[in-house]
């Protein structure tokens, strides 16, 4: 993997290289092979995993489909509650 420095810039530097290494797989890998992991133990997390992925194409697909309601979106920069002046409070 390969990362080019421009104007003595490491820090843009590195997070494009922590960028590319998430997106391989590597920080994962790493973290997977901490510890010793038993074959069995190996393939229930693998099913899981695949479980899930599953799971989350079916529910995409619906989405598309419009037979499940869209996950709304969030704005930035937008109030996380209601528009509008403050209520006096109730008591």
């Amino acid at each position: 993997m390969q990362v080019l420095v421009r104007d003595n810039n490491v820090d843009q530097a590195l997070k494009v290289l922590k960028k590319k290494m998430q997106r391989e797989g590597v920080f994962r890998e790493m973290k997977l092979r901490g510890h010793y992991e038993k074959p069995s133990e190996r393939k229930v997390r693998e099913r899981a995993e695949a479980i899930r992925r599953a799971r989350k194409l079916a529910r995409k697909k619906l989405q598309r489909e419009g037979l499940l309601p869209m996950k709304p979106r969030v704005i930035p920069g937008a109030a996380a509650g209601r528009s509008g002046p403050p209520r006096a409070p109730r008591f």
